[in-house]
């Protein structure tokens, strides 16, 4: 397990790394340019241990920072994307609970939520439903190494669960979305049920694991649907406190900006849907939470 202290060395030496990202080439024996190198025939003195391996995790960041910023480049972003932190400890993720006025009078169902509880100035993006499967997507998101999660509906994925799979091996995390993108609280609790449950029967024969996580369309939801997420193994209900469009943000806080935590909504839309492209929504967004001084982190490492 990593302790709060180790995780904070860690952070720390991320700065560190990521700050010398552009420093002068080392030379033979890994001497800084205009530094002299340990005698011929002698070893340098290293730490043992906890030391090599924070060694090496720091040469890591900044190889995939290096390659983060070609990315950037290729793909048309103001900035090289920030790096995240390293995830919390299982033992020590956040307590995700309701947020304020958004709970149904019964604390033990799976709580929805805007914002997860951190300090870290980290993010998270998700997509929804699966109507675009844009294979550029895929490709952009893989070489700018940013982390995001799908919420998947059936009645849209199911006209290629091979682009989706494709997003599955490369990391992405598999949502519940619902099977038909219905109108939650207007269904029966047995209605519901089969939406929802359904859905998670489909990621699971499909994808090879049934989601902990839930989102009902367009936010909407009562007691039945929380009720009936659970029946199937819904751990939480995360919703978003801004949404991402190819040409702006909206925002649910009065501020209007980004805080440490907050989930950002977008869409798998195309330019039939929007004024743009997937990679162009991408490059929105990205611009914006860098330009704020956020990283994307992966949300099921913080919930």
């Amino acid at each position: 397990m990593v302790s709060k202290r180790s995780r904070a060395l860690l952070a720390a030496l991320l700065v560190a790394a990521l700050g010398s990202a552009c420093a002068a080439e080392t030379g033979a024996g890994g001497a800084a340019a205009g530094q002299a190198g340990p005698a011929a025939g002698r070893q340098p003195q290293r730490p043992p241990g906890a030391a090599d391996a924070l060694t090496a995790y720091v040469e890591r960041v900044q190889k995939a920072q290096a390659a983060r910023a070609l990315a950037a480049r290729k793909w048309g972003l103001r900035a090289t994307p920030l790096a995240a932190p390293p995830p919390p400890a299982a033992a020590e993720k956040p307590h995700i609970t309701f947020r304020k006025g958004f709970g149904v009078g019964d604390p033990t169902l799976p709580p929805v939520f805007t914002t997860v509880p951190t300090k870290e100035r980290v993010v998270f993006l998700t997509i929804d439903d699966g109507a675009e499967k844009d294979p550029r997507l895929l490709e952009m998101m893989d070489e700018l190494d940013v982390p995001y999660s799908a919420f998947l509906s059936d009645y849209l994925v199911k006209e290629d669960y091979g682009y989706f799979a494709r997003m599955r091996d490369r990391g992405v995390a598999l949502h519940n979305h619902t099977l038909n993108h219905r109108y939650m609280p207007a269904l029966s609790y047995a209605e519901q049920k089969r939406e929802i449950c359904g859905q998670q029967d489909v990621i699971e024969k499909r994808y090879g694991k049934r989601p902990p996580l839930f989102r009902p369309p367009y936010g909407n939801y009562n007691a039945d649907t929380l009720r009936a997420a659970r029946s199937c193994g819904v751990r939480a209900v995360p919703l978003w406190a801004a949404e991402a469009f190819p040409d702006h943000m909206e925002w649910r806080e009065w501020d209007r900006d980004l805080h440490p935590g907050d989930i950002i909504l977008t869409h798998f839309r195309g330019r039939e849907d929007w004024n743009g492209t997937m990679p162009d929504m991408i490059r929105q967004v990205m611009d914006v939470v860098t330009a704020k001084g956020y990283a994307v982190a992966r949300l099921e490492d913080y919930v």
